[in-house]
C-alpha cells in the first residue's frame, strides 16, 4: 500500500510508534504535534487517513475532522481517532472509529489498512453504501485480523462467515461472532472458541462475507479481542517461520516410551496431546482432537519428537490416506496392546490374542450384538452364533476382533448359570476384561448377571464394560442408572441404540478403543 497517513498527536512518542507501525505495512507517514499543524498538512499532501488525538491541542480532533469533511479536496480522507481517556470508547459522535486507551499501534495500523481500502473502494466500501446483503470481499486483499481490528473498533455486531477453496472441489467454511465489536465465538468444524478463531486467521486466502445483526449465542470467548489478535498474530509469523520444521498433517505419530518412564509434572498442553495420541496417530487428527490451538499443538509434537519421545513417520497425502473407518485402532493403541501382552506373556511362551470375555443377560443381547459387531471391519463372527445353533451354557469361542497382522481378540462366550461360578475367575484370568450384554429392563437384566458381574469385579485389576441394549423408543434416565446398575462402572457403561446402525457401530468403536489397555 503505497498511501499517505497522517497522524496528528500531541503524544510524539505515541506518534512515533504509530508511525513505525504504519511504516512497517509499507505505509508513507507524516507527523504533526497540534492541530493548526495538521490542517495545513492535510490541506497540502490530502492524505489517505489521519489518525488524529480526540484532544489535539490548538484545534482538538473532532473540529480538525469538521473541517476536514466540509472541504471537498479534503472529505475523501478517512479518520480514525485516538484518545488516552478510555471512557472516551462510549462515543458514538464521531465522523469514524476510535481506539481508546490503551492504545497499540499495532491496532491502529490494522484500521488504517483496513481504512484505507474502503477508501479505495474494497469490501468495506459496500457497507459504507448500505449493501443490503453485508460486506464481501477476499481474504487475499485484507486479512481477517485487519477485518476483525476494523469491526472491533467501530463496535459492529454480526457473524463472519469465512470460506476457503480445497483439493478435489472441497471447502472449508468457519464463523466468527461479534458483539459490539468483541469477538465472541468462532467454530470451524469441530474446533470452536479461541481454537477456532486462531486457525481461521492463518488464513491467507479465501472470501468473507460479514452479515449484521444480534448475536444470540453464548460468549465461547472470553479473552480482549486485542489480545487474540495479537496473539494471532504471533502464531501466524512463529508458524510461517517454522513451517519446515514443523511435522506434517499427513504425518504419524507414536509414543516411543512407556507411559512409566514419563515426568510425574506434564504440562497441562503435552499431557492432551499423550492422551490423544493413545487414541490417533495421524498429526492432523491429533491437532482437530485437541483442545488447545494448531500452532502449539504442532510445536508439542515437535518438541516431543525431538526429545525422542515421540516418532514420526511421514505419511501419504490426507486426501489418498484410507479413511478412518477402516481402522479400528490407532497404531498408538495397537502398540500399548502388543506392549501389554508381551508383558503378560510367560518368557519363551509364543505370541497369543488377548481375550475378552462376554456376558450376556439373554440370548437376544447376544444376538443384536453379533448383528451389529459383524458390521465392523477385521471382525470374524463363530457361525454358531450368526445362526443361532450355540448354546448359552457354552463357554466357548463367540469371533475374533484383528487388531494387527498376527495380533487380534478372542471374544469368549461366558455362561452366567450359578453352576459355572467356578469358571467365571478361570476364563477371567490374563483377560483385557469383561463386557456385559444387557437388554430389557435394567434392574432385570443386571439381576441376571449379578453372580458373574460380582465374581469378576473381585478380579485383580477387574475391568467391567457393559453396553445397554436400547430398543426403537427406549430410554434410560440418568436416575435409573444410579438405581439399577449399582454395580456397573458408569464411566464404562455404553448405551447402544438398536435402530441406529451408524450410531451403535460408533459407541462399538468406542467401546473397543477403551477396552485396549
Amino acid at each position: 500500500m503505497s498511501a499517505l497517513v497522517l497522524i496528528a498527536d500531541g503524544d510524539q512518542k505515541r506518534a512515533q510508534r504509530i508511525a513505525e507501525a504504519c511504516r512497517a505495512s509499507g505505509l508513507g507517514c507524516h507527523v504533526t504535534s497540534h492541530g493548526a499543524a495538521a490542517l495545513e498538512a492535510a490541506l497540502a499532501e490530502l492524505p489517505a487517513v489521519l489518525v488524529v488525538q480526540l484532544d489535539l491541542p490548538l484545534i482538538d480532533g473532532v473540529k480538525l475532522a469538521a473541517i476536514l469533511r466540509a472541504n471537498p479536496r479534503t472529505q475523501p480522507t478517512r479518520l480514525l481517532f485516538v484518545s488516552e481517556r478510555a471512557e472516551a470508547a462510549a462515543r458514538r459522535d464521531l465522523p469514524g472509529p476510535l481506539i481508546a486507551a490503551p492504545v497499540d499501534p499495532d491496532a491502529v495500523a490494522s484500521a488504517v489498512r483496513a481504512l484505507i481500502l474502503e477508501r479505495d473502494g474494497g469490501p468495506a466500501a459496500a457497507k459504507a453504501a448500505g449493501v443490503e446483503n453485508g460486506v464481501e470481499g477476499d481474504l487475499a486483499q485484507i486479512s481477517l485480523a485487519d477485518l476483525l481490528e476494523l469491526f472491533h473498533v467501530s463496535r459492529e455486531t454480526g457473524i463472519f462467515e469465512v470460506t476457503r477453496e480445497l483439493e478435489q472441489g472441497r471447502k472449508a467454511q468457519g464463523q466468527v461472532a461479534l458483539r459490539g465489536g468483541d469477538v465472541v465465538g468462532a467454530r470451524i468444524d469441530a474446533a470452536q472458541g479461541e481454537k477456532a478463531l486462531y486457525r481461521l486467521l492463518a488464513w491467507d486466502k479465501g472470501a468473507f462475507v460479514f452479515r449484521a445483526g444480534p448475536v444470540h449465542e453464548p460468549a465461547s470467548i472470553q479473552r480482549p479481542t486485542r489480545a487474540l489478535l495479537r496473539e494471532g498474530k504471533r502464531q501466524v509469523e512463529e508458524w510461517g517461520r517454522l513451517s519446515v520444521e514443523l511435522p506434517p498433517p499427513s504425518g504419524h505419530v507414536t509414543l516411543r516410551i512407556q507411559r512409566s518412564a514419563l515426568p510425574n509434572v506434564i504440562h497441562p498442553l503435552t499431557q492432551e496431546v499423550l492422551v490423544i495420541l493413545e487414541l490417533y496417530a495421524r498429526v492432523q487428527d491429533v491437532v482437530d482432537h485437541c483442545s488447545y490451538p494448531d500452532y502449539q499443538v504442532l510445536r508439542t509434537l515437535h518438541t516431543l519428537i525431538r526429545r525422542g519421545m515421540v516418532e514420526l513417520r511421514r505419511g501419504p497425502d490426507p486426501a489418498t490416506a484410507p479413511p478412518a473407518e477402516t481402522r479400528l485402532f490407532a497404531p498408538a493403541r495397537i502398540a500399548r496392546l502388543r506392549e501389554w501382552m508381551e508383558a503378560s506373556r510367560p518368557r519363551g511362551a509364543p505370541p497369543r490374542d488377548a481375550k475378552l470375555l462376554v456376558v450376556a443377560s439373554d440370548a437376544g443381547a447376544t444376538r443384536d450384538f453379533v448383528r451389529m459387531l459383524g458390521r465392523l471391519p477385521g471382525v470374524a463372527i463363530d457361525e454358531r452364533f450368526t445362526t443361532g445353533s450355540y448354546s448359552v451354557d457354552d463357554l466357548t469361542s463367540l469371533g475374533r476382533i484383528t487388531v494387527d497382522e498376527g495380533l487380534g481378540i478372542e471374544l469368549v462366550h461366558t455362561p452366567i448359570g450359578e453352576r459355572f461360578a467356578p469358571l467365571w475367575p478361570m476364563a477371567g484370568h490374563g483377560a483385557l476384561g469383561a463386557l456385559f450384554l444387557l437388554a430389557g429392563p435394567a434392574s432385570r437384566a443386571v439381576e441376571s448377571v449379578r453372580g458373574a458381574l460380582t465374581a469378576l469385579r473381585r478380579m485383580p485389576r477387574a475391568r467391567i464394560f457393559s453396553l445397554l441394549l436400547l430398543e426403537k423408543g427406549e430410554r434410560v434416565v440418568p436416575e435409573e442408572v444410579r438405581e439399577n446398575l449399582a454395580l456397573l462402572d458408569q464411566g464404562s457403561l455404553f448405551l447402544i441404540p438398536l435402530e441406529s446402525n451408524e450410531k451403535s457401530g460408533s459407541l462399538l468403536r468406542e467401546m473397543l478403543q477403551r477396552v485396549l489397555p
